[in-house]
């Protein structure tokens, strides 16, 4: 029996005395105790080893006091398990260095065995759980398969993905076989992140926004509502599409359990697009944790009252940037458990 169910009762619409509260990257570089680790283990040999993933889950639970753990991974490594090689480059981030531009490079891509390829997430999910011991739930979390293949086409990070967009425009055929490829893979990979003890997923489109609201429907939407439409059964799913306002309408009908929502839309905007029914998450912005604590204390009371209390969870509008102090992000937290209406 989870000792702090607070969060999934906010998924699930429920009367709360306060919302929850979890950070997106908050098991990450602005913790000293992961940049320990990080010095010892390259990027991906954190992911790949599930002591290291658990321990890195962890942290945050212990040193800020969270509401929800999200499952230390990356929503790159279900490209590798694809037959897509990606390196973590510094001062370059992620580099693929065989891009997917061709059909014959398509040929090449796999949809993995789970338990084969990405076994060691499932591992590190079980792992967690133990030592979460029922203290708070665990999220699970994948890319949008658009996000994705911003990545397999560009070969790196990119301010517009020009290359991605232009190989969907100019060869929609392929673009439509590789996100279908990356969808079949992306459901069955969460499929058994819940099977291994998840107690809710989250979808990243982190790159959503660089499309137009036309070109959402038809290289990201879709292949979000497939993913959503075969787990949400299975779990709560929660979508977030990091400039994607535009669709919060059909994410609201989608049968999500919740939608993430970036600083640059308001509350009372995220309400009425999404319809007004939904469980809504986030959207300080990040670099607001910059401000002196009591301006932090401040500006989430002042969210939480424009949001309400409930059918809302309290997150940032992205993730936690590097250079925040642990005592801003705790204070962020501790404003919201010390919340009263």
């Amino acid at each position: 029996m989870l000792k702090n169910d607070l969060f999934l009762k906010a998924l699930k619409g429920e009367t709360v005395a306060r919302p929850p509260v979890w950070m997106m990257r908050q098991a990450g570089r602005y913790l000293p105790d992961f940049m320990a680790l990080k010095a010892k283990y390259d990027f991906f040999t954190r992911c790949q080893t599930p002591e290291l993933a658990t321990a890195i889950t962890i942290m945050p639970i212990d040193q800020v006091g969270p509401d929800a753990a999200i499952l230390f991974s990356d929503i790159l490594v279900v490209l590798q398990a694809m037959q897509i090689p990606v390196e973590m480059k510094d001062s370059v981030g992620p580099w693929i260095p065989n891009p997917i531009r061709t059909a014959a490079d398509l040929q090449q891509v796999i949809v993995p065995d789970i338990d084969e390829h990405l076994g060691y997430v499932l591992d590190a999910v079980k792992m967690t759980q133990n030592a979460l011991n029922e203290r708070v739930p665990l999220i699970g979390f994948a890319g949008s398969p658009w996000t994705l293949l911003c990545y397999a086409v560009q070969g790196q990070g990119s301010k517009n993905f020009d290359i991605a967009k232009g190989f969907c425009f100019s060869q929609p055929e392929l673009a439509h076989a590789l996100l279908q490829k990356i969808t079949d893979t992306t459901i069955a990979y969460l499929k058994a992140k819940v099977k291994a003890g998840v107690d809710a997923v989250q979808l990243f489109d982190s790159w959503g926004g660089l499309l137009s609201p036309e070109d959402y429907q038809i290289f990201s939407w879709p292949y979000l509502q497939q993913i959503v439409s075969a787990l949400k059964d299975d779990a709560p799913v929660i979508v977030f599409g990091k400039g994607c306002w535009f669709a919060l309408h059909e994410m609201g009908r989608s049968g999500a359990a919740a939608l993430g929502v970036d600083w640059t839309c308001t509350a009372r905007n995220a309400r009425y697009l999404s319809g007004g029914q939904i469980t809504l998450q986030g959207n300080f912005d990040p670099a607001r944790l910059l401000s002196p604590i009591p301006d932090i204390q401040a500006g989430v009371k002042k969210m939480i009252d424009e949001f309400g209390k409930d059918k809302y969870i309290v997150n940032l509008g992205h993730g936690i940037l590097p250079n925040i102090p642990v005592d801003h992000a705790k204070a962020f937290v501790d404003a919201v458990k010390a919340y009263t209406p």
